[in-house]
């Protein structure tokens, strides 16, 4: 492929609002299938396809990133045939790669407390309570700017999220504690909101791989196994062990799907718990009505049999 077609293909992302970092890795993926290829682009069939997974499953990639390089592949092949003109089959017409469906990972109550306890710097202790009290996505958090909190309201502002949609969250108590005393320190009319504070960079606004490694920094001196994404998962199991709303999550998220907030219910064993505790009171009263003689005797041989 020359490069004035991965050029206009990246031009046509761009104009369909995908975000820098997407055009990116899709340029990247498309490069990488292309040099591999051995028939020009127009010749590409669907056995060709087979063959290209097939390496990288010799290459240990997973099921994930295999599946994220054939919906790249297609798109592109959609671009070449509707945007392009080219008269072609796209031969990535169906993913049949089975993904796995992990848990999402959250901290319980006692690992939050230990992990704050270790960070001390005044910005990073704001930003990753921001992280975990609003639900933000490690981008958006790098992403932040002064004029998208307001501290009155309480609310804060997420431009240009996933998607590139726009969603309204909200702080917490002491998330606006940390934010206020760290406006207070922060001095440069830098419109970024968390800056860098050392280095050639200073005053920068923290790139998303710098805030990645101020939590592996406290992952480490915590013995925690956290991640900035795990923040965001901890948020949600503790609002929905909280009984909020699984549509208000799904708001506060940012999630495109209820399918991929459901998720959480997977995971929030608490909730379950009581539902279950709940439920069964109602089933235990009504099997103890006195016309129900069955269960008597049964409550009768259990006191009889138990050890």
């Amino acid at each position: 492929m020359e490069t004035t077609e991965l050029i206009r293909y990246g031009r046509s992302l761009k104009r369909k609002n995908y975000s820098a970092h997407t055009v990116k890795n899709y340029i990247n993926i498309m490069d990488h299938f292309v040099r591999w290829l051995r028939v020009p682009i127009k010749e590409v069939i669907r056995k060709d396809i087979g063959v290209y997974v097939d390496q990288l499953l010799r290459k240990h990639r997973t099921a994930k990133t295999i599946t994220c390089h054939l919906q790249t592949i297609r798109l592109f092949f959609d671009y070449l045939i509707n945007e392009e003109g080219i008269a072609m089959n796209n031969p990535v017409t169906r993913i049949s790669l089975r993904l796995p469906k992990p848990l999402p990972r959250h901290l319980k109550d006692g690992q939050v407390t230990t992990l704050f306890t270790v960070i001390t710097d005044v910005r990073d202790k704001a930003m990753f309570m921001v992280m975990l009290r609003c639900g933000l996505r490690v981008e958006e958090i790098a992403k932040l700017s002064v004029d998208a909190i307001d501290l009155k309201r309480r609310q804060l502002f997420v431009f240009n999220g996933k998607g590139g949609k726009d969603r309204v969250v909200y702080l917490s108590e002491d998330a606006q504690s940390l934010l206020e005393v760290y406006l207070k320190k922060r001095s440069s009319k830098v419109k970024g909101l968390f800056l860098v504070q050392k280095g050639p960079m200073t005053e920068k606004p923290i790139s998303v791989r710098g805030i990645q490694k101020r939590i592996e920094y406290y992952a480490r001196k915590s013995g925690l196994n956290v991640s900035c994404h795990q923040l965001r998962h901890t948020m949600a199991t503790q609002l929905l062990n909280a009984d909020a709303a699984l549509v208000t999550i799904q708001d506060l998220l940012g999630h495109g799907q209820i399918t991929t907030t459901q998720r959480y219910c997977r995971v929030s064993n608490l909730k379950v718990q009581r539902d279950y505790y709940k439920a069964i009171e109602v089933v235990m009263q009504r099997s103890q009505s006195p016309k129900n003689y069955e269960f008597e005797l049964d409550k009768k041989w259990i006191r009889e049999n138990r050890v």
